[in-house]
């Protein structure tokens, strides 16, 4: 080797150090920072310098990104559906469901049967139309908490939204920054952890699959195939409104112009939050709102009373205001009324004098013809309508046939059921982002010991080029002494 190429060599080793050290140095730093990947400085062997750094190469794993993005999309997304289930469970009373109308309904049946034991007790009236009044202000105060819920779901969608634009504006202006670094031939891996960070915050909103073309430039679609970014974002449109009531219908998310489906299921189909938010405005809460629909049906059409021609006429319970479309006081017509629960009151006139309960004329004729102070058949008949099997409007997602007490029962119990199953649900899939996320850290992270290892490698070829110096500085030393 002359001298000429030693010096070369000992240059060659001591810029790969420096870049080396540095690098492991920057990867040391950035142990604990989050979507950052790990750097390798890369370096070539030529027959005139040896070993040189060519570039510093950012650790990726496309097959272990893609599973963790998944796994974010489907946790966020059955999280936020756990989430609102706690909330409809917190307005029906939490554990004891204190708040629901099968409570109230109980309450009333007791309260009845005490009046039919006793129909001269005025006090035992009383207590008995009290009662159907904690009916009627229960149905009407869980309506509007359900729609008070439709309306948190539908800020928070259009909440949502706003961030997902703009998380999709910030992706354009990083995607252009790693295509311009990339064009350039300067090193663009800062930037490629940014557009990375930016990938898992969306698909914690709207699951996502990436392609990466030419020039590095990527590209995004949902899950379910929507272009959401190609060159320039796509747009996400949604209206929000500012009050619901049962017959309002949540305006749709469109990407690029295509309507998101909502997610369906307890243990959700939903990838993202986005998703689960419109089940939940759309299908869960409202769910629930037409059981109560049809307890406030029935429970009206148990205490109708008939009018001179025998015609059925609304009794103890009415509605307030104008009746609302297609309400009918025919038992045979299990059809869903919109918002009936909403509506449901105990009448005036039953407040005013209780006794009305007893003979059948709140509204209709009187069935004690005999005005006789014990006349009880008439409350006997009120109780077997809570014990008589009829019919259910199905699309209100739970029991078609069965009696009031029991539907109302089965109401509460699907709602608990709907929760109990996506909280299992969300332990799953919170298992399963923790696992994704670890082992593509492990693949594409920073471990400390290997990077320590990696410097004391380092340290060696350092020392080795120092020692390959201090070889060529005695060498030189002779040569000038030689020729003195």
């Amino acid at each position: 080797m002359s001298i000429a190429s030693a010096i070369s060599t000992t240059k060659s080793i001591l810029s790969n150090t420096a870049t080396q050290t540095a690098t492991v140095s920057t990867n040391t730093s950035n142990t604990n920072t989050e979507d950052y990947n790990r750097r390798t400085a890369i370096t070539t062997t030529n027959p005139y310098s040896g070993a040189t750094t060519v570039k510093i190469e950012r650790t990726e794993d496309a097959a272990l990104l893609k599973q963790t993005l998944s796994a974010i999309a489907d946790n966020s997304g059955q999280q936020a559906l756990l989430k609102g289930l706690v909330s409809l469970d917190a307005v029906m009373g939490g554990n004891e469901s204190s708040a629901t109308p099968s409570q109230y309904l109980a309450a009333l049946v007791e309260a009845m049967d005490t009046f039919a034991t006793s129909p001269s007790d005025v006090t035992l009236a009383a207590a008995a139309v009290a009662a159907a009044g904690d009916v009627a202000r229960s149905l009407n105060q869980q309506t509007s908490a359900v729609q008070n819920l439709r309306v948190e779901a539908d800020s928070e969608i259009s909440t949502t939204v706003q961030k997902l634009n703009q998380l999709l504006k910030d992706f354009e202006k990083v995607n252009d920054k790693v295509k311009e670094k990339t064009a350039r031939g300067e090193d663009p891996n800062d930037a490629l952890d940014t557009r990375e960070g930016l990938v898992k915050q969306i698909s914690d909103i709207i699951g996502v699959t990436s392609a990466v073309r030419d020039g590095n430039d990527m590209v995004l679609y949902t899950s379910g195939g929507i272009t959401l970014f190609e060159t320039v974002p796509r747009a996400v449109t949604f209206e929000p409104k500012a009050a619901f009531d049962a017959t309002t219908t949540g305006n749709s998310v469109y990407i690029d112009g295509v309507v998101l489906a909502p997610g369906k299921g307890s243990s959700t189909s939903a990838n993202g939050s986005l998703q689960s938010l419109l089940q939940l405005r759309d299908e869960v809460y409202p769910g629930y709102q037409k059981q109560l629909d049809e307890i406030a049906r029935v429970t009206i059409n148990v205490f109708a009373e008939k009018d001179g021609l025998g015609d059925p006429v609304a009794g103890l319970f009415t509605v307030t205001g104008t009746p609302p479309a297609g309400w009918s006081l025919d038992p045979n017509d299990a059809t869903i009324v919109s918002g009936l629960a909403g509506l449901i009151a105990v009448d005036p006139d039953a407040q005013t004098d209780p006794n009305k309960l007893r003979d059948g004329n709140v509204n209709g004729v009187s069935q004690n013809t005999e005005n006789a102070a014990g006349f009880s058949d008439l409350l006997y008949k009120y109780l077997a309508g809570f014990e008589q099997t009829v019919s259910f409007d199905g699309e209100a997602g739970t029991t078609t046939s069965t009696t009031l007490l029991a539907y109302s029962t089965d109401s509460v119990g699907w709602v608990q059921e709907y929760r109990s199953n996506a909280s299992s649900a969300a332990e799953s899939t919170s298992a399963m982002q923790m696992r994704a996320k670890e082992a593509y850290a492990n693949a594409t992270g920073v471990n400390l010991d290997e990077e320590l290892i990696l410097l004391l490698d380092i340290e060696q070829s350092y020392k080795a080029a120092t020692k390959l110096l201090s070889t060529i500085d005695e060498m030189l030393a002779s040569l000038m002494q030689a020729a003195s």
